[in-house]
């Protein structure tokens, strides 16, 4: 089309052929100035690229309403895209990979098929670049703000952020930030669809306060973070340091022998697998504390409850209702209900149990349960208790 020398980009605008192939992107967006890697896999876009490059090597790029659509229709398509040179097409394992040039932004005017893929009339649709006080307040802005989000990103080299004052064009700094910017799809094809530099400029510059404000606070996070964990790690080694200093002077460490006094309390009491597992994960986390620690005192009170409960004692139910009925109307006034429920309680228990024995099958004996009193102080739910108890 263009001859045997490589035309210019001027050239190519000028010659724009009437009606040209239309190829959708699945969460990309064709910005001017770029330059864009795109994977080729589907039969219709693969037979697209390949008669473009038999031809002009031009086609026109747009984003798809719906990625999850493997054959957008024209309806299903945005109406605002670029126009793209072909640079390069190389075959893959799972279609074609290919390297385009953006050239312009453009506008569908008319579709004009869909069969074997989608073509159109295009019109070039140039952003407007303003040139006056508030284009120049704007691009300083962004590029200040730019300038900000690339010092919060450790992976970027600085020099990044000082080549953006060497860009002229306002157009071309707005698209080269958004084509780099952490940005949603939908949010780049309205960068795309404005007309005006200067509300381009504006987008981006609210785009990226917003960016550097989520960078600042993740960078606090991990300062703090790190910060923390260093402190710990530090007093973690210097109390190991201590200990070993301790044992070579023969000095015995009042907080490593309390330790090891819960830990021979811990082996005595004959814990279960479940508890005796939570007793020493406990245990490790208090040797790491402070004595003066807030946690360390709670902790060893968790402890001392855990290691003074009988796990291993057990005792024979008197299920004797007569004997129950007594001792709860020896010890209360009143509380029929309650004392009724208690007796209830007691009657189906034993009667479990007899069955059990009868049967000649313990597995029938009742489970455990529990009994929950509730009230305000003062009404004997305490005493109840104790009653039960005796």
């Amino acid at each position: 089309m263009f001859g045997a020398t490589e035309p210019s980009r001027d050239d190519i605008l000028g010659q724009l052929p009437d009606e040209l192939p239309v190829l959708p992107l699945r969460n990309m967006v064709a910005y001017p100035f770029t330059v864009l890697p795109i994977s080729v896999g589907m039969a219709r876009s693969v037979r697209l690229v390949n008669e473009a490059m038999h031809g002009n090597h031009l086609v026109v790029l747009v984003t798809s309403l719906d990625p999850e659509v493997d054959e957008p229709t024209s309806e299903q398509v945005h109406q605002v895209g670029g126009i793209a040179l072909i640079q390069r097409v190389q075959q893959g394992e799972k279609g074609l990979q290919m390297v385009v040039t953006v050239l312009e932004r453009v506008k569908i005017k008319e579709w004009s098929s869909n069969d074997p893929y989608l073509k159109a009339k295009i019109e070039l649709a140039p952003d407007i670049e303003e040139q006056d006080a508030e284009a120049e307040a704007l691009r300083r802005n962004l590029i200040e703000v730019a300038q900000a989000v690339v010092a919060l990103m450790p992976n970027i080299p600085s020099e990044v952020g000082q080549f953006l004052e060497q860009v002229e064009s306002n157009r071309s700094l707005v698209y080269m930030i958004g084509a780099n910017a952490n940005m949603e799809t939908n949010a780049r094809e309205q960068l795309l669809e404005l007309d005006s530099t200067n509300a381009k400029m504006r987008l981006m510059i609210s785009t990226l306060v917003h960016e550097r404000e989520v960078l600042s606070i993740g960078q606090r996070i991990s300062e703090e973070t790190q910060e923390k964990l260093g402190k710990e790690q530090r007093d973690f080694y210097l109390r190991r340091q201590l200990d070993a200093i301790r044992k070579e002077l023969g000095e015995t460490d009042d907080e490593a022998a309390e330790v090891e006094n819960y830990q021979k309390k811990i082996d005595d009491a004959g814990l279960p697998d479940e508890a005796r597992q939570q007793a020493t994960r406990e245990l490790k986390r208090m040797e790491r504390l402070s004595s003066q620690s807030a946690e360390y005192g709670v902790i060893k009170s968790y402890l001392d409850w855990l290691v003074e409960l009988p796990w291993n004692s057990v005792s024979d139910d008197n299920l004797d209702i007569d004997h129950a009925r007594k001792v709860l109307n020896e010890d209360h006034y009143d509380l029929k209900e309650v004392k009724g429920r208690i007796l209830e309680y007691l009657a189906v228990r034993k009667l479990a149990k007899d069955r059990a024995v009868d049967t000649a099958d313990q597995d029938t004996e009742a489970a455990g349960a529990i009994l929950l009193f509730v009230g305000p102080p003062g009404v004997g739910k305490t005493s109840l208790g104790k009653s039960i108890a005796r």
